[in-house]
């Protein structure tokens, strides 16, 4: 018995025009063909207006084509701009984008350009604008990188009270280190405060060493050396949490099901099983075409 091919779109959601489902399916998707395309060309313009950023932070630059760096730059935001107002018309979880990681980096891609039109003389827009570098995480949407950040995001997660502990013990061996350095060393050699000290004593255990401030006593060079050899000790601590967490997830995946290689339309979140109607980190429907479910029970 021959079996029927579906067609690549199901039918819209409840309240979507035929239009909106397929450019739904288009924008957010990545396992069809137009698809794909739309990703290249969005990864495209967000390296382009990625470069027109770097040159404009060049004086020379700025000064021979500053006026067409300021063009690019609307046209982007404008191209920016209308692809955004598009995935909030053709979602059909509106609020679920609009509060989701990657919808509040579309905005912050486009807001910065809008600040400095109503307000040129706004002193940190600078800084602003740089967040518009966001865009190139978008990148990891068209292919399989995207499910390893979302893993090595869900460890950071996952280890974010003993890294946060970890950080809190840290803050009190240095301002130990601080005040000790302090009583050493005194106005006389430059600690004339237990703020700056706890600079030096950052910049110590660190290891990163700067050279502003020097311990002068054979007493405070030894608890700076000390505060070396805790420093070497301490940066293997985060690194040893977060590796062995995700060596568990590592192991978790290769002893599960297989997946769809399918991107939620929502979250843009990968990993679900072959039968799955929705999506199982935010519930959005997932809404996969049928040759793609079929073709990855055949290769499960």
């Amino acid at each position: 018995m021959i079996e029927r091919r579906q067609p690549l779109s199901e039918g819209p959601e409840a309240g979507q025009s035929a239009l909106q489902r397929k450019l739904e399916i288009i924008i957010f998707g990545t396992g069809t063909l137009p698809g794909r395309r739309f990703d290249m060309m969005l990864i495209a313009a967000i390296l382009l207006s990625v470069t027109v950023v770097v040159l404009d932070s060049v004086p020379e630059m700025d000064n021979a084509i500053g006026a067409g760096f300021w063009y690019a730059e609307l046209f982007f935001t404008g191209l920016f701009t209308l692809e955004y107002f598009t995935r909030i018309w053709c979602t059909h979880n509106r609020p679920a984008y609009l509060l989701s990681f990657w919808g509040i980096v579309d905005l912050l891609a486009i807001v910065p350009t809008y600040i400095a039109f109503i307000f040129p003389e706004a002193a940190p827009l600078v800084i602003i604008r740089l967040l518009r570098v966001l865009r190139v995480f978008r990148v990891f949407r068209l292919v399989s990188l995207f499910s390893e950040l979302n893993e090595i995001l869900a460890v950071l997660r996952s280890t974010s009270r003993s890294i946060f502990v970890f950080l809190v013990l840290v803050m009190l061996v240095v301002v130990v280190f601080a005040c000790v350095i302090y009583v050493i060393e005194g106005p006389t050699h430059g600690f004339t405060s237990i703020p700056l000290s706890i600079y030096w004593a950052v910049v110590t255990i660190t290891t990163v060493g700067y050279g502003d401030l020097v311990p002068q006593t054979p007493a405070g060079r030894f608890v700076a050396g000390f505060g070396m050899l805790v420093g070497y000790s301490i940066i293997a601590v985060p690194t040893a949490i977060i590796t062995r967490k995700l060596w568990e997830r590592i192991s978790e995946q290769r002893a599960a099901q297989p997946t769809l290689p399918w991107n939620c339309p929502v979250c843009a979140k990968q990993g679900h099983t072959l039968d799955a109607q929705h999506c199982k980190h935010c519930g959005a429907a997932l809404d996969v075409p049928s040759d793609i479910r079929q073709r990855a029970r055949r290769n499960a």
